[in-house]
Formats: C-alpha cells, structure tokens, sequence
C-alpha cells in the first residue's frame, strides 16, 4: 500500500543505507511516455527536506509540491487535484518539518510582534492560523509544527471539493507527517480517509 511504501522507504535512509530505487536509464525510459506516482507529497521548500531522498524513492513515485511552510495557495490544490484526480495518486502526504523557518516567524509575529516584508509576509500570515489555533488550545510552542501540519491537512480538504469526495469515496488518503531533521525519521501526525486502503483504486 501507497503509506507503508512510503515509510518503508524512510527506513533504509534513517539508517543510512539508501537503496535509490528506480534512478536508471531503464527506470528513466519507462517513463518518457508518461508517469503514474503513487503519491503526491505537499512538503515545505526547506532545502533539508527532499521528499524523494527522505523517503529513498526515485522518478515516477512521488508527485512533489513544495512551498515554504507548506502553505496552500490555489496552484498548489490545483497540482494535488492533479496527482489524484489525473495521474491516480492514492496518497496525499502533507510533510512538515521541526526548526520550521516559516512557522517560526509566524509565532515571532503572533507573539513579539515581529514584521517581514515582502511577499514572505503572505507566507507568515497563512501560517499565523496555525500558531493562534494552538495557543488557543492551550499548546506550548514545540507543538507549533504539528498544529501547522494538521491546519494544512484541515484546509486543504475544506477547500478542495474533489479532494474531500475522493476521501469520503475511500478512494484517497491524506495524512500529515513530521519530519526530525536530525535523526531523519518521518511520523504521522494525522490522516484522513483509510490509510490502509488508499491505493485499492490505482492498483
């Protein structure tokens, strides 16, 4: 199934024995026709988090979208509803990660008033509703990131209609998972839908 490849996957480099999986020429001329990911992975652009690394796969698997603090704007629900509705990805993965820059200058704007300029300020206020849900929960600052993870797994299915119904369906999973950047190990922080059944319509 399309979780348990994934975290199968994330073992060997945790252990630092990678198998790099479907990197070869053969793997390459496979796929000039045409790909069929079994998962789409919305991780955050932080240059320590490489979905196809982490989770020791190779060209064709994962359909990746990346944006600092994993933040939802319409292009990104737009190439989710792609991997799932057009390519048949089974799995949608939300991957935040610990020391997040983007959730930490939300909590600096939420908590010291701090400002950004620029277009990083859109990023720091999409990501401010996490921080607030979570002080209004009673959570302390080491659970800014999971909050953040599952706000983002929350408003991606609120706003994308064919993304719920897929989930309702059975036909598609959404989790959200916590990367640890020092030891390398990813762990679920959420789902949505039947983990253990999200790839029946694509197999």
């Amino acid at each position: 199934m399309a979780f348990e490849s994934l975290l199968s996957g994330n073992e060997p480099f945790v252990a630092g024995a990678p198998e790099h999986p479907n990197q070869d020429a053969a793997r390459r001329r496979e796929l000039a026709p045409g790909q069929d990911p079994f998962a789409v992975v919305l991780g955050c652009s932080d240059s320590r988090l490489a979905a196809e690394i982490i989770f020791d796969q190779g060209l064709g698997d994962l359909f990746v979208v990346r944006t600092a603090g994993h933040v939802l704007g319409a292009e990104v629900l737009g190439s989710v509803e792609y991997a799932t509705n057009v390519l048949g990805a089974r799995l949608v993965v939300v991957l935040g990660h610990d020391s997040c820059g983007a959730v930490a200058a939300a909590r600096g704007a939420v908590e010291d008033g701090l400002s950004v300029g620029g277009f990083v300020r859109d990023v720091v206020e999409r990501v401010t509703p996490s921080i607030l849900a979570a002080r209004a929960a009673g959570l302390t600052s080491e659970h800014d990131v999971d909050e953040h993870i599952r706000h983002t797994v929350d408003l991606m299915l609120d706003r994308s209609r064919l993304l719920s119904r897929q989930v309702e369906a059975g036909e598609v999973a959404v989790v959200g998972l916590g990367y640890q950047l020092a030891d390398g190990t990813a762990r679920l922080v959420t789902s949505r839908g039947d983990i253990t059944a999200e790839d029946q319509a694509g197999s």
